[in-house]
């Protein structure tokens, strides 16, 4: 699991943000763009996004070559839910990205200065818990305009947007938690003209940043956790969300196949069936022509680019669109009567309890049907690698895998031309 950092200049490290990502099991990959590193173009293989902070703006290209870019990544990030944490420069490249602005502020705001909690931050899943009144290290003088729907999360008279949140997984923070003594020795020594409007700064470490540690660290261990705790579904978002718009056009011919993989289901009129990982929705049709009108379809994805998708080719119209992890569906257990997914065990990070909770969501006798349309050996093939003896779709690993979970597998078909295996729900 692995942390994208963008960093803008040598003396703004990741500092705390680093440690407490590591202490979570996370690695840290930085991208050091003041020293040519190549900013990535997407987020592949990345389960969170670190912006820090520059002497740039935010709301200007002069002297900062990757301003778009950075801007066209956090979009990225935001639009597939990626965990992204923005750090001064950072935040204000947030702002903007989300649809908000930045702009020069009422001067420069340099040293240890209280912020406020609003009254979000008694919710927020990082600020909950932080004291009435928080000093922290600023240095900046520009400011930023949140974009609707953004929650404050702390402010001060000055500068009245300190830190903010948007949507369930981006955080911006106009000041810098990040800092420890070490890091205000670096900022009083590469910034001088600055750190001399503010006498006894470089005076002020260690005491200042060890007053905030608690608070700090508390923060950042938050963030950590919340990105290990989404990793599952972090890069599968990533990777599905900018293909989303195009994946029907991809897949146009497919349907026939689909539909014929969803006969074999055994399905009724008027019983529930359950589309995992459905995308667009290629399979809704088929599955609500087998169930007719008095029967329910369900299509349930994790990536919410995939269901809006869905929606604009009608799939709406034949089945409930859920935003949901398919291994921890939100549904009572034994109403479904008929699974349907095509290709979504290969992306759950651990299959085994992905088959337990949809045996436990199945009425016995009712059916499971794992499906590609094409074989295991030909998509190997076309991505330039052997079969993998630890594919979970490996009837040496899928069968007991099954059997272990309440499944029988009743058939399994791995042909050149597509792939399928049924199991019936036993217990």
């Amino acid at each position: 699991m692995a942390v994208l950092v963008v960093q803008h200049v040598p003396v703004e490290g990741p500092y705390a943000i680093g440690a407490a990502l590591e202490a979570a099991g996370l690695e840290i990959r930085v991208c050091r763009v003041w020293a040519g590193d190549a900013l990535p173009s997407d987020l592949s293989g990345a389960e969170a996004l670190v912006v820090l902070g520059g002497p740039m703006s935010a709301y200007s290209d002069d002297g900062f070559p990757t301003r778009e870019a950075e801007l066209a990544l956090l979009r990225t990030a935001l639009e597939a839910q990626v965990p992204v944490l923005g750090v001064c420069l950072g935040a204000r490249l947030l702002a903007v990205a989300a649809g908000g602005g930045a702009r020069p502020g009422t001067g420069l705001q340099v040293g240890w200065e209280p912020v406020r909690p609003d009254a979000a931050a008694g919710t927020d899943p990082l600020f909950v818990g932080v004291p009435e009144r928080l000093r922290v290290l600023h240095w900046h003088s520009d400011t930023m305009d949140l974009p609707d729907g953004a929650a404050l999360l702390a402010s001060c008279d000055r500068f009245p947007v300190q830190a903010f949140r948007v949507g369930g997984t981006a955080w911006g923070l106009q000041f810098h938690l990040e800092v420890d003594a070490v890091a205000v020795d670096a900022f009083v020594t590469a910034f001088p003209e600055e750190a001399v409007t503010v006498p006894g700064l470089r005076e002020s470490a260690p005491a200042e940043p060890a007053v905030l540690a608690p608070y700090r660290d508390q923060v950042l261990r938050r963030f950590g956790a919340l990105v290990v705790s989404r990793a599952g579904h972090t890069s599968t978002r990533a990777f599905f969300t900018p293909k989303a718009d195009t994946w029907e056009g991809r897949f146009a011919a497919d349907g026939p196949v689909y539909a014929a993989a969803v006969a074999r289901m055994g399905l009724r009129c008027g019983q529930t069936a359950l589309d995992l990982g459905c995308g667009t929705g290629r399979a809704l049709p088929a599955l609500r022509a087998e169930v007719g009108d008095m029967g329910a379809v369900l299509g349930v994805d994790v990536t919410s680019a995939m269901l809006d998708a869905a929606a604009r080719h009608g799939r709406a119209d034949l089945a409930l669109l859920l935003l949901a992890d398919a291994s921890r569906l939100p549904l009572p257990s034994g109403t479904v009567d008929g699974i349907f997914t095509a290709g979504l065990i290969n992306h759950l990070p651990e299959p085994a309890p992905a088959l337990r909770e949809w045996a436990r969501v199945t009425a016995p006798g009712g059916s499971l049907l794992l499906f590609h349309p094409s074989g295991r050996a030909e998509r190997a093939a076309r991505h330039g690698r052997p079969l993998d003896p630890a594919d979970p779709l490996d009837e040496t690993n899928l069968r007991p895998a099954l059997h272990t979970a309440g499944w029988h597998l009743a058939c399994y078909e791995d042909a050149q031309q597509h792939f399928l295996a049924r199991a019936v729900r036993v217990r």
